[in-house]
């Protein structure tokens, strides 16, 4: 072990609840490399006396520095840091699809999919997309991953209408739009810091309560008809989120 935990630990002067210093103290150890990816952290009993803290003081640092994704739980063999993930730039001036991002990288991109049906449109959907109630949509949720590492998950729906196959969608949605002259030319999107709730957390093979990225997105084709309204979820310690801005 790189780093000692013991009263020296925590300088005096920080001030604050005592499991945010613990978590400040383990942030910053990790920072300058006193505490290295992979590398195993004592039990929290064993950090709760060396510090001079309770062992509730140092569970709750340790919770919430594994929803940041800083320490990783690995059932039966405790707490270790987290290797240090590849973020990639997402630019929000231009509208790629998932698979024509990655591919622009020279990443390796696939997809598991968790759901592919056609069914009545609910209201939410019917307001998104313009339909009226009882038409069809059809519904296509799936788990991306870029060279192998799970990114995201996106829930897409579109009208019956123009994607009446479900299995007319392989990897590229916009491809599929685009063979049948709907691609979408302009978008609206909105995104918002999330915290991940049990399944999703699963599939994004982090913990419950990690960071992510919640973006609404509704798109139009070139006759500005909404064709696809899609919900994802963007795993928070992968991506950054960048705009340029001019006067």
């Amino acid at each position: 072990m790189s780093v000692v935990f013991d009263h020296g630990f925590l300088p005096p002067d920080l001030g604050g609840p005592l499991y945010r210093q613990l978590q400040d103290g383990i942030r910053r150890a990790v920072a300058d490399g006193r505490l290295r990816p992979n590398e195993a952290l004592p039990a929290e009993r064993d950090i709760a006396t060396g510090i001079g803290v309770s062992r509730v003081t140092v569970r709750k640092a340790i919770q919430a520095l594994v929803a940041d994704g800083v320490v990783r739980q690995r059932h039966g063999s405790g707490n270790f840091i987290a290797e240090a993930a590849t973020r990639v730039q997402m630019g929000l001036s231009h509208l790629k699809s998932f698979t024509e991002d990655m591919e622009s990288r020279g990443s390796f991109t696939d997809s598991r999919w968790l759901e592919r049906s056609v069914g009545t449109v609910n209201p939410d959907e019917a307001m998104q997309l313009r339909l009226s109630p009882g038409e069809q949509v059809t519904r296509l949720f799936r788990l991306r991953f870029a060279n192998s590492r799970p990114m995201a998950i996106e829930r897409a729906v579109v009208p019956a209408s123009i994607i009446p196959d479900t299995d007319a969608v392989g990897p590229s949605l916009y491809a599929a739009m685009q063979a049948v002259g709907h691609r979408p030319v302009r978008a609206l999107q909105r995104m918002t810091a999330a915290n991940l709730g049990p399944e999703d957390a699963a599939l994004l093979g982090l913990e419950p309560g990690a960071a992510a990225f919640a973006i609404l997105r509704l798109c139009f084709d070139a006759t500005d008809r909404a064709v696809e309204f899609t919900r994802s979820l963007y795993r928070g310690d992968a991506y950054d989120f960048v705009a340029e801005l001019t006067i």
